[in-house]
Order: structure tokens, then sequence, then C-alpha cells
């Protein structure tokens, strides 16, 4: 409690402490509601993979290009984003990405192969500068809550993927709206995130109860840091371990005799199995010194779920699924706060995401295509499946080597 002299001699306190917990508050659902755009309208696709082809007589390969297209428009976004940031304010260019994101939906909406691929990069685009943005935004504005910030932004991002897959299926068939349909609803979700968003340009000058900005202590160069490339590889596995499983797992459990709707709904169930662990991980992983033990745990995880899907009984589906969902939990969850933990400040964060979106995403990019290439190949998913197990191997390898209690500027 102030007493009265405090109040008096300083009657702005009570003032700016209101102020400051407004501001906050209004920032955390600014967060959640951007985060509920970068994963929906790339989810929604994968259950909708089969109609989508049979549609636009197209084959998996390019039908995998839905998919792989947006992850290329991070790959050769990403490094740009930081620059951006600075030269025109996080606030701001959060705010124009996600009304791109919005255009882009539309223009996938219109018919015809052209407006889909059209539409999927402008919006991989928009997402590429709040996939970079947002936790370097995070560590600027809450420095001592990174982890409980990232889980809430992990949940909120997860939890639509999750709702997207599960309802494409129903709403382009169960309502007859449509494939185009069922990927443009997603248009009214990121018109909402507009308007909340906007008031994030009206605060500038009201003080928030964050660090003031810091300049970095030497000129770090990202690109001969081992420790960033260990960052940069583990997002990079992590998201194609996570991409193919979105784009190709309902395929995959159709020739177990797993039907549309049902496949969509156990995509579903993989991503809302690692909802819990997309806040639990990212708040265990702040208050420990080493994530080894977390990064250890997600690999077991992913081997089981992988392996599970090749040569485990088809009567525990829904355990192989369930594994998968929460190992990818870990993993996402891990790779975002890295970014944070092994950085000493919000621009170190912001550039160290940039490279690991930047070339983690161009790695991830040739998953899906690959993987439906093969499959087109093979006439199998079995090799395609054995490739996802390898890549679990390299996660738990340099992960042990991301998780290390070190900065990026370290001298080793």
């Amino acid at each position: 409690m102030e007493s009265t002299d405090q109040i008096i001699n300083n009657p702005e306190a009570p003032l700016t402490q209101g102020l400051r917990k407004s501001v906050g508050w209004i920032m955390i659902v600014g967060i959640i509601f951007v985060a509920t755009n970068l994963r929906a309208p790339l989810t929604s696709v994968g259950p909708l993979a089969g109609l989508i082809r049979d549609s636009l007589h197209i084959s998996n390969t390019l039908a995998g290009l839905i998919t792989t297209l947006p992850l290329l428009a991070f790959a050769l976004f990403s490094p740009f984003v930081p620059g951006l940031g600075r030269r025109w304010g996080m606030e701001r260019m959060i705010l124009i990405s996600v009304t791109f994101l919005t255009l882009g939906i539309m223009i996938r909406w219109l018919p015809g192969a052209p407006a889909l691929y059209a539409g999927t990069a402008v919006l991989g685009l928009a997402i590429s500068v709040c996939n970079v943005l947002l936790p370097a935004f995070i560590k600027r504005e809450f420095p001592t809550k990174i982890g409980l910030l990232t889980g809430v932004y992990s949940i909120s991002m997860n939890l639509f993927g999750a709702i997207a897959s599960g309802i494409s299926v129903p709403v382009a068939v169960g309502l007859g709206l449509g494939w185009p349909t069922s990927l443009g609803i997603w248009g009214v979700l990121s018109l909402a995130s507009i308007m909340v968003w906007l008031p994030q340009l009206k605060r500038r000058g009201i003080p928030s109860g964050a660090a003031p900005l810091q300049a970095d202590n030497q000129d770090v160069s990202l690109w001969r840091s081992p420790l960033a490339w260990q960052v940069t590889l583990f997002m990079g596995l992590q998201s194609t371990v996570f991409y193919v499983l979105i784009a190709w797992l309902p395929e995959i459990l159709k020739l177990q005799g797993v039907g549309s709707d049902q496949s969509g709904w156990l995509l579903s169930i993989m991503q809302l199995s690692l909802l819990p662990f997309t806040f639990v991980v990212p708040v265990l992983a702040g208050r420990m010194s080493s994530q080894r033990p977390l990064v250890i745990i997600m690999s077991i995880l992913l081997l089981m779920g992988t392996l599970g899907l090749v040569y485990g009984s088809s009567n525990l589906i829904v355990l192989w699924i369930i594994l998968l969902g929460i190992g990818g939990g870990f993993a996402f969850s891990l790779a975002m706060m890295f970014f944070g933990l092994r950085t000493r400040s919000a621009h170190q964060a912001a550039e160290l995401s940039g490279m690991a979106q930047s070339f983690g995403y161009l790695l991830a990019a040739a998953g899906p295509t690959l993987f439906g290439y093969l499959h087109d190949a093979t006439q199998s998913w079995t090799i395609p499946l054995l490739i996802l197990v390898g890549a679990s191997v390299l996660l738990l390898i340099v992960g042990l080597g991301a998780s290390r209690d070190r900065y990026i500027d370290s001298a080793k």
C-alpha cells in the first residue's frame, strides 16, 4: 500500500500503474488474436488436400505445394523482417501483415488454381512477419514473463490450427459450401484481429512496464555462431515434421481405412493433444538453465509416434497421433523459447528468429512436396515416414546443443 505522502508527492503514480496494467492486458489480447491466425489458414488445407487435388486435377506433388508455398515465403522473407520492424515499428508491421493475411485469404477464395496458389503465397508472406516479430515483441514488452506469454501465444495459435483441421471437411462437404469457402472463412477471424490490434498503434508514449530496449553489447554475426545454427536447424526440423503431418496425415490415415471426416478430426486430435504442452513447456523451459531434459522427452515422443504409424497396430492409431501431437508441442514450444533464452535483447531475438525461420523454413518447405513425390513414386507412405524417424533423431542431436545455457554471442 502506498502512503498518503507518497500519493501527494507523486499523484500520477496510481494512474501510471493503472495505465501500465491496462496497456499490458490490451497487448496480451492483441497477441492472442494475432496468434490465432498463424496456423488456421495453413492447417485447414491438409484435410481438404484430396478434394482440392481432384477438383483442380493436380498431382499429389502439386497438392503438397499448397503447404510448401507458405514455407517458402517464410524462408525468403523472414531475413528482411527484423529490419522492417526496426524501421517501421513492430506494432505497425504486425498490423500490416494481418491486413495482407486477410487479403491472401480472400484471393484464394476465388475459383481456380492460380488464385489458390497466389493467395497462399500472399498469406505466407504475411504470416512470416508475425512469426518473426511476435517472439521479439514478447521479449521486449514482457522480459520477465517470456515463458508465460510464449505459452499463451503458442496455445492460441495451435488451438485454432486444430479447430481449422477439424471443421474443414464438415464445412466443405457436410454443409456443401465447397473447399474454397472452407478455406475462406478464416478471413473473418483475421478481420477481427485487425480491429483488436489497432490500439497498439496508439499506445506510444504510454509506459507498459517493459524493460527499455537495450543496444547489444557487441556486434553478433549469427551466421558464424554455432549456437544460432543449432537453434536454426532445430526450428527447421521441427517445422518439417509438423507441416508434413499437417499436409499428409489425413491421406496417410485414409490408406489405413480411416474416412475423410475422421481423418480430419484425427488431425485435430493431434493438434489438440499438444495444446496443454505448448503452454506448460515454455513455462518450464523459462525456469530451467538447460532445457536438455525437455529435448530428450520430445524426441522419445516423436520417435514412438512415428514408428507407431509405420509398424504399430492400426487399433492404436489414436495413441500414435497423440504421441506425435505431444512431441510436436514440445518441439514447437522449445523452438519459440530458444529465440528469447539464447539472446540478450529483443533486437537479437528478432535477428535470431529471422535467421532460424528463414533457413529453417527453407528446410521445412521441401517436406510436404518431397513426401507427395515419394508417395507418387513408391505408392507407399513407409519411406516418407521413415524420413520423419530420421528427422526426429536429428532433432535430438541439434536440440541438445540448442538447449545449452549460453547466449549466441558467447565465445564458444
